[in-house]
């Protein structure tokens, strides 16, 4: 994409490669590395010394913080939050000397999910919507929507809601975001948001 219709910022020091699709707004830091293949949404936020490989896909209003490799087989989708250096895996069982590019296990982050500082996620574990991974956690399991995970290996510690509040749940399975004033009711081992 020319400079001239580039709709997306990025900093001297980045390397855009051909082929990839940055969406309006977006802005790419120090010294990352868009590489071709990969789809970035709108109004993104890459920090310094990103790496996105081919094939990753983006949505739109992720923040993706400093120090941060997302490998092929990772797909974000929209308002995402990725702490300071967390890590995805793409390999069950890497080794240096056995080629498995073939073999690239996909992961999935849903909207609005927020993975903290120095968390690992091992591939193949997707991520519920609006789920909250603690930093240092290391992801070995899926993780449900509104979970919030901690530990090594993590394990549930409670729930979240949309706003990033620990839910407290009444008897009757209610809960009140205190931020928001929105509705959650948790049934059978999962969360859902109900209207007021």
């Amino acid at each position: 994409m020319s400079e001239r219709t580039k709709n997306y910022m990025s900093h001297e020091t980045a390397v855009i490669d051909e082929g990839c699709s940055i969406g309006e707004g977006t802005r790419i830091w120090h010294f990352s590395h868009i590489m071709p293949g990969c789809i970035i949404g709108e109004n993104c936020n890459l920090g310094q010394n990103v790496v996105v490989s081919p094939g990753v896909i983006l949505g739109n209003n992720v923040k993706v913080q400093n120090n941060v490799s997302i490998y092929t087989g990772v797909i974000c989708e929209d308002d995402v939050f990725l702490g300071p250096s967390m890590v995805f895996t793409n390999i069950v069982n890497p080794r240096s000397a056995v080629v498995r590019k073939d073999k690239y296990v996909q992961t999935l982050v849903g909207k609005g999910a927020s993975i903290g500082a120095n968390a690992t996620i091992i591939c193949g574990n997707n991520i519920g919507h609006y789920a909250f991974i603690g930093a240092g956690a290391v992801i070995t399991k899926e993780v449900g929507a509104y979970a919030l995970m901690a530990g090594n290996p993590a394990r549930q510690l409670g729930w979240m809601s949309e706003y990033g509040h620990r839910l407290r749940f009444d008897d009757e399975g209610f809960a009140i975001c205190p931020e928001s004033g929105e509705n959650y009711r948790l049934e059978n081992g999962k969360v859902r948001k109900i209207s007021g």
